[in-house]
Parts: structure tokens; C-alpha cells; sequence
């Protein structure tokens, strides 16, 4: 593609460099200090208004043109994941136990790409706020920079964020309007029984047997009380109960992930979860104590600027390597978060598909980002803020 060879090397040739250091540096969440200094001064010295340790290691830069007060935010993410790497990469972690496996590491790269050039070339008439988050992973940075008084501070009339894609072509955009991407909850189920010998029974209540029986009985939940319309997940990952064949455990511990795509099934899952795991236990004579964790809230894509986004790709790349409305996912994503006070939207790109080295799924050890979608993420970027703050 001769477009995009011109593009690595005309413009983005320092930010693929760039990318390379970050992946070779990883930080988790909210340990970014580095990354995020690295953020803070190229954004300084292309005479951005830069704000430090917003959410602890957030950066937010602003670029004001002309005299409209219309405002953009643009987000990325920033942080790494507890993963020994093993993509063979040249630019491999150097931080045993460390590494970039979603991508944060291109996302940043991407968004300064863009804001280099904003920069250099501001056609545009307004406000341009751009969101460097720490700790997507887990950490809830989203709600950080919030409570930390982000859009007080840099109000934004939408918002939008980017996220690679694994198994989609290189450089192909997907969108979707609405619910996107599922809430996330982390529910520990300990049942307390009564311990006792292996050899008597009776003598005891016996905690694993209920906790065995509360985990088929989960199978139900999203079988016969979630609308078959809709998509639940229910999965339990870890039971604890336990250290000797002969002695039956007066506690088991069940760990749980708990998605759904809809803020009222996600309810009704809360509560068919908790009244199931009550009603098993007390059936074998132990009881249950449901500890719920609310993790990230669904995703919702807002039509009007999911529309804008779309056209935007449209224009830049023609309707071959657009998806218009794909699958939602049931990953989670906290910019959720920022969606729920701020109408934006959230599109994938994809990082490679069929036997390339851009096919390996996030959060595996295998995983690199796609250098190629720098320049095309990034000029999506461009033409986004330019369509938006048009002059």
C-alpha cells in the first residue's frame, strides 16, 4: 500500500520507535510514571497545555485553536499487564513478568502521532483535549480521572477512544452503536459449613459438596432466567476447599466473573447469583456469604457520534475497511465509564487476521501491537478532530 509506506515514512516513523520504548518499559496500573512522563514532555514541547498525576498518573493535554468553545476528548490508554512475554519481539519487555499484551503501548503511540501532527498543522477551530489514562486494566483509572474532576476540568461536548482488534484485518475499523462491550462483576461465594472426618459424614455439614452443587446450579442462571434475546455469562474460575482427602473442609471458596450486555440483566444476575447460592447451601445445612464486587458498567455507544466516527472512517479509508455495526463483545472496557457522562464512542481497529503475528489474541504472551495501524490510527485521529472542530 503505497499510502501507507508513505505515511511510516513521512510521519510516523519516531512514534513506531516510540511505541517500541514504551513496550520495553511496561508499568502497571497506576505505576505509569515513566510512560507517562514520556506522554507529558512530547506533549509539552509541541506546545500543548499539559496537566500531570490527574486519577495518580494521568496526563491530559490541551490544544486550543480559533474561538469556538466546542471541545473533543480523545483517550488512550497507557498501562501493561502481569505477563512474562514471549512474542520473540527485538522490543521485548525488559521488566521480567511485565508486559504490553493489549496494546496500550500502540494506542499511546497512536494518539501522540495524531497530536504531533494537530500540532504542527491546527486546522481546526475549538478545544482538543487529549485523555492519557493509566490502569484500563482492572484498576478503574476511568473513574480515577473522574473523581479527580476530568471533565470539570477539561469538559468535552463527546469523546471517543480507540482499542485494537485481534482477528480483524490490519487497519480495518469497526463500530457499533449501543451496547458494545459487557459490565464486569467479581463475586466471591464462601460457604461455611462444618468440618469433619472423611470416614463420618454425618457428623459433619459439608461445605465442598454444597459449593459443588451452588456451581452447577449457576448453570441455570443464564440458561432459564436471562432472555434468550440477550447475552449473560456466568463463569466461575476458582474453587477453594481443602488440603487432605480425609477431612471434609468446614469452608469452600468459589471466585466468579459475572458479564452482561444489558444494566438489567446485569441486575437480575446479582440477584438470581446471590438467592442461588443462599438456597444450595442451606439445602446441605451450611450457609453462604455472597461478596459482590460492581466492576465496570457496560459499554454504551452513543448513535449520533457513533455515526460521526463511522463517516469519518468512511471518508478516510472507503467502505471495504469499515465495519458499520459489528458483534458486541464480552470483554469489558473502563472508558464505559467516561461514556456514561459523556456521549462518544468506542471503535476497534483491527491488529492483523488469518496466520499473521497481529492475530494473537490480547492478554497473550504471544501478543504484539501492530506497527502499521500507527499511521492509520493516527490519521484517523486527524481527520476526526478536524471533522469535528472544523474551522
Amino acid at each position: 500500500m503505497t499510502y501507507l509506506r508513505e505515511a511510516l515514512t513521512a510521519r510516523v516513523g519516531e512514534f513506531i520507535q516510540l511505541r517500541r520504548d514504551i513496550h520495553r518499559h511496561p508499568e502497571l496500573a497506576f505505576e505509569e510514571h515513566r510512560t507517562a512522563e514520556l506522554v507529558a514532555s512530547k506533549l509539552e514541547s509541541w506546545g500543548y497545555q499539559v496537566h500531570r498525576g490527574l486519577g495518580g498518573t494521568g496526563v491530559v493535554g490541551t490544544l486550543k485553536r480559533g474561538t469556538s468553545t466546542r471541545s473533543l476528548g480523545l483517550r488512550a490508554d497507557m498501562d501493561a499487564l502481569p505477563i512474562q512475554e514471549a512474542s520473540g519481539a527485538e522490543w521485548s519487555s525488559t521488566k521480567p513478568g511485565l508486559m504490553h499484551a493489549c496494546g496500550h503501548d500502540g494506542h499511546t503511540a497512536m494518539l501522540l502521532a495524531a497530536a504531533h501532527e494537530l500540532a504542527l498543522n491546527s486546522a481546526f477551530d475549538g478545544v482538543l483535549h487529549l485523555i492519557f489514562q493509566p490502569a484500563e486494566e482492572g484498576g478503574g483509572g476511568a473513574l480515577r480521572m473522574m473523581q479527580d474532576g476530568l471533565f470539570d476540568l477539561f469538559p468535552c461536548d463527546a469523546i471517543f477512544a480507540m482499542h485494537n482488534m485481534p482477528g480483524v484485518p490490519v487497519g480495518k475499523f469497526v463500530f457499533r452503536s449501543g451496547s458494545a462491550m459487557a459490565s464486569s462483576d467479581y463475586v466471591t461465594i464462601r460457604v461455611n459449613g462444618t468440618g469433619g472426618h472423611g470416614g463420618m459424614p454425618h457428623r459433619a455439614a459439608d461445605s465442598l459438596v454444597a459449593a459443588a452443587s451452588i456451581v452447577m446450579a449457576l448453570q441455570t442462571v443464564v440458561s432459564r432466567n436471562v432472555d434468550p434475546l440477550h447475552t449473560a455469562v456466568v463463569t466461575v474460575g476458582s474453587i477453594q476447599a481443602g488440603k487432605a482427602n480425609n477431612v471434609i473442609p468446614a469452608l469452600a471458596t468459589l471466585e466468579l466473573s459475572v458479564r452482561a450486555l444489558d444494566p438489567g440483566v446485569r441486575k437480575l444476575l446479582e440477584q438470581r447469583i446471590k438467592a442461588i447460592a443462599t438456597s444450595q447451601a442451606e439445602s446441605f445445612g451450611c450457609k453462604a456469604e455472597v461478596d459482590w464486587k460492581e466492576g465496570y458498567c457496560v459499554l454504551v455507544n452513543s448513535e449520533n457520534e457513533t455515526n460521526f466516527a463511522r463517516q469519518v472512517a468512511l471518508d478516510l479509508v472507503g467502505a471495504e475497511r469499515v465495519v458499520l455495526n459489528g458483534p458486541p463483545l464480552t470483554g469489558s472496557e473502563d472508558f464505559a465509564f467516561m461514556l456514561e457522562k459523556i456521549p462518544g464512542s468506542y471503535l476497534l481497529i483491527g491488529n492483523g487476521d488469518g496466520d499473521s503475528a497481529g492475530a494473537c489474541m490480547v492478554h497473550n504472551p504471544g501478543y504484539d501491537f501492530n506497527d502499521d495501524n500507527i499511521a492509520t490510527g493516527s490519521d484517523y485521529w486527524i481527520h476526526l478532530t478536524r471533522e469535528f472542530l472544523k474551522v
